[in-house]
């Protein structure tokens, strides 16, 4: 069974996802970022989501880390709970 391990940074707009996905691109820390930043609890542990499998988190989710290169930061991805980023850290098929 797939799994993968994953890290996010959740923000209540699209604009603030957009420029903090600019500010790692410009080398800020993703870890740094989530802690100032993240809105969910995962923020404290620089926004490491552990591990899972396909089916455990929202599907808009679910899609993107079971489809994206592994190390790369996606998003905006908006879901119920506001807008991500994303980067797979790791991934086993």
């Amino acid at each position: 069974m797939p799994s993968a391990t994953a890290r996010h940074i959740l923000v209540d707009s699209e604009e603030k996802c957009s420029s903090l996905k600019e500010q790692i691109a410009e080398g800020a820390e993703f870890t740094e970022l989530a802690k100032q930043h993240s809105s969910c609890p995962s923020g404290r542990d620089g926004g490491d989501l552990g591990s899972f499998g396909p089916g455990m988190m929202v599907p808009e989710f679910d899609k993107v880390v079971f489809s994206a290169e592994v190390g790369t930061v996606q998003g905006p991805v908006k879901t119920q709970f506001g807008y991500h980023l994303l980067e797979v850290t790791s991934r086993e098929d």
